[in-house]
């Protein structure tokens, strides 16, 4: 058995690392994006379209450090203080997916698709 947790940890572990990586190469693509326009649009347009795409690479991000939070704690840590833990991360990563969504496309999340 502590075999299959180490295994579930790591692979806990490498979910968490993809959710960094999503984040970090979305703020490299997005910034070399806006430098490649700069001189083609308007600063206000590229604004807008760069914290779009930064928007969107944290919350993907995000997606993955839940998953890789909850497959850690529910398969290798059984207490209630992990439990705890576990539920107040997700509910803060949870609100922030919730405020970056409704930043970027101006609309509540279960709003109606456009």
């Amino acid at each position: 058995m502590s075999q299959f947790k180490e295994l579930i940890t790591l692979i806990a572990y490498g979910i968490e690392a993809i959710g960094v990586l999503v984040i970090l190469i979305g703020c490299v693509a997005g910034t070399m994006r806006l430098l490649h326009q700069l001189k083609s649009k308007a600063i206000s347009e590229l604004y807008h379209e760069y914290r779009q795409l930064i928007g969107r690479s944290i919350l993907m991000g995000l997606e993955f450090l839940i998953a890789g939070d909850v497959i850690r704690t529910v398969i290798v840590s059984h207490t209630i203080t992990d439990i705890a833990v576990l539920a107040l991360m997700v509910l803060i990563r949870t609100f922030l997916s919730f405020t970056l969504t409704l930043e970027i496309e101006g609309k509540l999340p279960w709003g109606q698709q456009s």
